[in-house]
């Protein structure tokens, strides 16, 4: 499959922080990579590199067959880019907003491509609403006709759901998917692991470097952690006393249930072991992805100190 985006040795410093340490990132056209990481670990730097805001302290490789360093203009005008927070005119209407950035782009048919992307994001109806006015599930699909008006070829999202309800983001998604069906690359950054589980392949990012690459399931195949799960009346209460015992990298209540997780199987089941009697029933199950990410975060050097 032929790369739409192609980079290696990527860095990047501000002042005396290196945000980014030679980064390299490979993703397929069509496909739906999740860029994964804490905050502050790098994720918005690079993304900004990909499409041609920042330029790289050193680095090189292609995004769209163009070179990052030396045709960033050519990149930009094919790729989409939704940023972290709403950025479009909160003192326009919806169709407006739309018209605008059309006009940026150059674009023909510009009145045809705006109904055309109302219509297909359920915002036809909603098209002479000022943007400021709209909740923020509709402007995240009015960022989304934004990003994607000029039919770009590549689309990079940042955060794109921080911040909406359940349905909207199930609704984002199933829109990525479709897009991605018909040939557009999209790289996307999130914190929702049902978010990274929805995409093609994930890259996890920390402190500047990127530590993990590949499907959901092969991340977490790779990370050999073990978990454990406890049931039983207040086992939430037992958190405080596994916390910190050796071998538990992570404890953590979800629901009715106690979730224990660890690199050393040996001693995560010494560590439980104590309370692994009546009324308390204990079994391993699949870590989870949320689990591996905890424990990567925990061997990862912290770029700041």
């Amino acid at each position: 499959m032929s790369l739409a985006i192609d980079v290696r040795g990527l860095n990047k410093s501000f002042g005396d922080k290196h945000v980014v340490q030679d980064v390299a990132i490979q993703v397929a056209e069509g496909r739906i990579c999740g860029f994964l990481g804490p905050n502050g670990s790098g994720k918005t730097t690079t993304l900004r590199m990909l499409c041609g805001l920042l330029t790289p302290d050193s680095g090189q490789g292609t995004c769209l067959g163009f070179d990052i360093l030396t045709e960033a203009d050519e990149i930009k005008r094919r790729t989409g880019y939704m940023t972290q927070r709403f950025s479009l005119y909160e003192d326009l209407t919806i169709a407006e907003n739309l018209e605008f950035v059309a006009r940026v782009y150059g674009l023909d048919r510009r009145r045809e491509r705006v109904d055309a992307s109302l219509e297909h994001l359920g915002l036809a109806s909603r098209r002479d609403q000022l943007a400021g006015t709209l909740s923020g599930g509709w402007k995240q699909r009015l960022a989304l006709a934004s990003a994607t008006l000029h039919e770009p070829r590549l689309l990079l999202l940042d955060e794109p759901t921080a911040g909406v309800d359940p349905k909207a983001r199930r609704t984002f998604w199933d829109e990525i998917h479709q897009l991605s069906g018909h040939g557009l690359t999209v790289l996307v950054s999130t914190h929702y692991m049902d978010e990274a589980e929805r995409c093609h392949e994930i890259a996890y990012i920390s402190y500047g470097r990127l530590i993990a690459r590949g499907t959901a399931q092969e991340v977490v195949e790779s990370a050999h952690i073990f978990t454990f799960t406890g049931e039983g009346p207040d086992i939430d209460r037992l958190a405080h006393e596994l916390a910190g015992k050796p071998g538990v990298e992570s404890v953590a209540p979800f629901g009715a249930a106690l979730h224990v997780s660890g690199a050393d199987k040996a001693a995560l089941a010494a560590a439980i072991k104590p309370w692994r009697r009546e009324p308390w029933r204990w079994e391993e199950v699949p870590p989870s992805l949320e689990d591996v990410f905890i424990h990567l975060m925990g061997q990862a050097q912290d770029n700041v100190q």
